[in-house]
């Protein structure tokens, strides 16, 4: 007997039989009974989306159940043991275990199990592995963790620190004049060494000069909505350094010189309004603002030498280069990695802690993003250009923008406007949700612990809703 050959999965979208007169409701139902996991993938989904909204909430309970159970130690006459870093060395596990539950960069991930367990149970073990360990890809994950960790090493940090250090001289160096110079300067950048490593680099400096001065909630989630949307929309004046522009700039080929036409000058404008703007909504609160204090002495710390610096910048250039090959840009991080240990007086050590977490997000984000294409690319294709874009806009609050624009460029007989409409929408819309864009997650770990409580969904939300009205504007209308 000749073997029937298993299905693919996820079905292409090609792979479905529909008319093209059929309705929205009638090709989604006709796709669920086609592939009943469908359904079930998106509603796993959705769930995961929920719990990160929940993730402050989770950490809170956390908090509780490890101070009554410390509380208890101490009331049964067994006082705590504290680590160097003044930490209980013995904790509850009921309490770690939530704090992992509300851990936003392990949210995705946890449902990843889920969803493999119904794969598993629907499709078979071969079936998961097939999509799991072949058909996703995890590149950009990979990619993350290796720029994350070389953008913040100390060379470069003070070599961008020195940059943003003329900028703000203009201001005296106040910390308004460091919030500008960084909230313009950064994003741009991003453009050329990668949105994860702007945002990296963007929210350390943040950290240092801004949020460890504790300006109000109001500014802290204005600030970081901002720097969201910033670093989405201002990495396209290139065609190489954006993940969403990345997915469509060889299908659609497009240059350097069509995105700095299209798309760079109107990111440009966008961000410098909304910048201003938000700086003189809050300009009384900065005037009021001190800097860090010591933060304007002489560094004690030795100069790093020049070759050092080139030599960093060289390694990230290269990674950036090899971007889409794992076994390149990771080998070349073990060089890295080795080049730091023979200069490690001038160095600070790797955290790679950050990185992995946020790696770990993004690859449990493209693990669900992945079967999301059976409800995205009918939608997309029911839209006009102006729906299109504000609900490429919308869209992306809910799912990475690199698989909104991966799933337009599956659409047959897009048009110009059509293609202009979903990636302007993508990208303006990268700042509304931690999972909006893939540099998001890199920027919320590294400044989540400036939030009591952890960051709130929500709070994030109204931040980035100015800016990113702003520059949706900026694209649609300039």
């Amino acid at each position: 007997m000749t073997a029937v050959p298993t299905p693919p999965f996820p079905l292409p979208l090609e792979a479905y039989h529909q008319s093209a007169q059929a309705g929205l409701g009638r090709i989604l139902l006709d796709r669920i009974q086609a592939e009943p996991v469908n359904l079930a993938a998106t509603l796993i989904f959705l769930l995961a989306i929920i719990h990160t909204f929940m993730a402050g909430r989770i950490r809170h309970w956390s908090h509780d159940v490890e101070a009554r159970y410390q509380r208890t130690r101490k009331e049964e006459g067994r006082p705590a043991e504290v680590g160097e870093d003044g930490e209980p060395v013995e904790r509850s596990f009921f309490g770690q275990i939530l704090h992992f539950f509300g851990e936003v960069e392990a949210i995705f991930g946890i449902w990843a199990v889920v969803l493999a367990v119904v794969i598993v149970g629907c499709k078979g073990l071969d079936t998961a592995i097939n999509y799991l360990g072949h058909s996703v890809n995890y590149t950009e994950a990979m990619f993350v963790v290796v720029v994350m960790a070389m953008a913040a090493t100390r060379p470069v940090l003070d070599l961008v620190e020195s940059l943003m250090q003329r900028v703000a001289s203009l201001g005296k160096g106040s910390p308004g004049a460091w919030w500008l110079a960084t909230l313009i300067i950064a994003p741009v950048l991003g453009s050329f060494i990668t949105e994860p490593a702007a945002m990296t680099i963007a929210a350390l400096l943040l950290a240092k000069k801004f949020y460890a001065l504790k300006p109000s909630p109001r500014l802290m989630y204005a600030t970081l909505g901002l720097l969201f949307v910033n670093i989405s929309v201002g990495g396209t004046f290139t065609h190489f350094a954006a993940p969403p522009i990345l997915m469509v700039a060889g299908p659609w080929h497009w240059g350097l010189a069509h995105m700095a036409a299209n798309f760079g000058w109107k990111a440009g404008v966008g961000i410098v309004v909304a910048t201003l703007l938000y700086y003189w909504a809050f300009r009384a609160e900065f005037a009021v603002m001190k800097p860090v204090r010591g933060d304007d002495e002489k560094d004690p710390r030795e100069r790093v030498p020049f070759w050092v610096v080139a030599t960093h910048l060289a390694f990230l250039g290269f990674a950036v280069w090899a971007a889409h090959y794992p076994a390149i840009f990771v080998g070349a991080f073990l060089f890295f990695i080795a080049f730091t240990q023979a200069t490690a007086h001038h160095q600070t050590p790797i955290n790679l802690a950050s990185p992995v977490l946020v790696g770990f997000f993004l690859a449990g984000l493209v693990v669900h993003g992945g079967l999301q294409g059976w409800w995205i690319e009918p939608v997309l294709s029911s839209l006009n250009e102006p729906s299109l874009f504000l609900g490429s806009t919308g869209l992306t609050a809910f799912n990475d923008n690199a698989a909104i624009t991966y799933l337009a460029t599956l659409v047959p007989g897009f048009s110009e406007g059509f293609k202009y409409a979903v990636v302007a929408g993508a990208v303006t819309g990268g700042g509304l949700t931690v999972i909006a864009n893939a540099p998001n997650p890199a920027g919320q770990a590294i400044l989540a612990k400036y939030f009591p409580g952890g960051i709130s969904p929500g709070g994030l939300l109204a931040g980035a809703l100015v800016p990113t009205a702003i520059v949706g504007a900026c694209f649609w209308w300039l």
